[in-house]
């Protein structure tokens, strides 16, 4: 008697995967903003680095909340390898993973209905 096989595929609902990932998206692009006006602040407005402090652990987990859920969307969807790579390299420069994830579900790499009916 074999015990059956259990993939990640078949355990993640993928229409609640690519809503995770859009808001995760979001989040991330926000708390980039939240960064860059703490910085602002910080260097140019009252010197000091509260808003740097608190948007810089925001941010932080934030990107590691991205980088996790990007790789989970690219191997539930089923992702080329530089599709994979240009998601993850999108939570380098600030908004970019906005632009990732509309031009994503433009193309239909997250659409989780289609997924879900194989």
């Amino acid at each position: 008697m074999s015990s059956p096989s259990v993939t990640t595929r078949s355990r993640i609902d993928p229409v609640l995967l690519a809503r995770a990932f859009r808001t995760v998206a979001i989040a991330e692009a926000c708390s980039w903003t939240g960064l860059l006006i703490g910085m602002v602040f910080k260097y140019l407005v009252v010197h000091d680095d509260i808003g740097v402090r608190i948007f810089g652990m925001i941010h932080g987990i934030l990107f590691i909340a991205y980088v996790v859920i990007t790789l989970l969307t690219a191997r539930t969807f089923r992702w080329r390898a530089g599709t994979t790579v240009l998601g993850l390299l999108a939570s380098i420069p600030p908004l970019t993973t906005l632009w990732f994830e509309h031009s994503a579900h433009r193309r239909g790499l997250i659409d989780g209905e289609r997924a879900r009916q194989g």
